[in-house]
């Protein structure tokens, strides 16, 4: 992070990226002085309402963040950046979208966690819009222009206001990732009980991960004065990109036990502090994570450090685990949201752990219409993270196996939602 002192100074001069968090009330004119050469401008935690009228001079920027602000109309200003890419006001008070804010070169916007009501239907101009964060707002509808954007493949809608569940949405040809949990038209079925176990029996050490729904942390813990290492997650309770922590715990514990899966040891009681928890087993320290999460560059695909590879065998065997859990998931009338390689752990030998439900929802398997198309969309996640795998195999040219594998792939990701096949399809097929 730079300082507003250096910028002033100059000494800021040529700076491609800019980063300023200063509780500033006002857009500093000094960073006009970089027009020539800045692409990325994060100015998120600060007090800022609005952006100047001549915004429009940075036309070398295509990153801006304007995050946990102040901020209550989308600033139409975004309009005059030829280049803008991608946009964030995550955590303002926006309200009002006006139609001259929504560039139509954004490829990737964030409006999460604001209290917009309704989106223009300009916004189906967006024709570049591959990622779209809308969670924790109110919104009452989406506009039916945003089906315009046919190259949208991750959409973020829990926690608003809808009423009734898109139906257009079912046949997005690109659409693999959707989250909708926290609206109206939501089921939440009765779920099987897991064990509770007291707070009190659970000695926490140190942190093992946070996200943005929860720290996670090691834990022992002393059923019947026996001691047992654990993970405990304890969930933040505020609304996160993807949707409530509260539909990510429960759609963890409806998930069934599967041996891809983490297991879930019971259901933490008596926090001190009223917060929301899970015990589960602690994942062996051989796992690792197979891939990174998106960059801005790719923006909806995984990113994969250089030296990784994998073997034929390791690519059928994850291809298999994660086939087997999801045609469960949807057995159980859950869609993950997020099948992606960087939530996917592995060892050494391909054994595969899939986790992290943020974005889980619940669906009713009754409508099988939508039932169908919602496990469809989830299948062309599915054909990306099997893109992936295929990507890091040196093998898949020639193993008849992975040529195999890559025929599924084609049909996972063909834009027809409807001709896409079934979880269980896809896991007799691997068998």
């Amino acid at each position: 992070m730079q300082t507003l002192e250096q910028l002033q100074n100059g000494e800021l001069k040529g700076a491609v990226s800019l980063k300023l968090a200063e509780e500033l009330s006002h857009f500093p004119q000094e960073i006009f002085e970089l027009a020539d050469t800045l692409e990325k401008l994060d100015l998120s935690g600060n007090n800022l309402s609005e952006l100047p009228a001549d915004f429009g001079r940075l036309k070398r920027l295509k990153i801006l963040f304007c995050s946990e602000n102040l901020f209550t109309v989308l600033p139409a200003v975004l309009a005059d950046c030829p280049l803008l890419d991608i946009v964030g006001f995550k955590s303002n008070r926006i309200e009002e979208v006006p139609a001259k804010a929504l560039n139509p070169n954004i490829r990737w916007l964030i409006l999460t966690n604001n209290n917009i009501a309704a989106l223009p239907a300009q916004i189906g101009n967006c024709s570049r819009m591959q990622k779209l964060m809308l969670a924790g707002n109110r919104l009452k509808e989406l506009p039916v222009e945003l089906s315009n954007c046919r190259n949208l493949s991750l959409l973020r809608i829990s926690a608003n206001r809808l009423s009734r569940f898109p139906q257009w949405l079912l046949s997005m040809p690109k659409l693999s990732w959707l989250a909708f949990s926290g609206n109206l038209f939501n089921i939440r079925p009765t779920i099987t009980t897991i064990p509770l176990i007291d707070h009190k029996e659970l000695e926490i050490g140190h942190q093992l991960g946070e996200g943005a729904s929860g720290i996670i942390s090691k834990a022992s813990w002393r059923p019947n004065h026996e001691e047992k290492e654990v993970a405990i997650k304890i969930f933040k309770g505020a609304v996160t990109s993807d949707g409530l922590p509260e539909d990510e715990m429960l759609t963890y514990i409806a998930a069934g036990s599967h041996y891809g899966l983490v297991k879930l040891l019971g259901q933490i009681s008596a926090h001190p502090e009223g917060k929301e928890g899970l015990v589960m087993e602690l994942i062996p320290q051989r796992f690792f994570n197979l891939g990174n999460p998106p960059s801005f560059a790719s923006c909806t695909r995984d990113v994969f450090n250089e030296d990784m590879s994998l073997s034929a065998q390791q690519v059928i065997k994850i291809a298999s685990t994660i086939a087997s859990l999801a045609a469960q998931l949807h057995s159980n009338g859950v869609v993950h949201g997020d099948l992606y390689t960087h939530n996917t752990l592995i060892d050494g030998e391909g054994n595969t752990l899939f986790g992290d439900f943020g974005a889980a929802c619940f669906y009713d398997r009754a409508d099988t219409e939508v039932a169908a198309a919602l496990e469809r969309i989830e299948v062309s996640a599915y054909g990306h993270l099997l893109d992936d795998l295929l990507g890091l195999c040196k093998e898949a040219g020639k193993d008849q196996t992975l040529l195999k594998l890559a025929t599924l792939r084609d049909s996972c990701i063909t834009p027809h939602v409807s001709a896409r096949p079934s979880f269980q399809y896809l896991v007799n097929e691997l068998v």
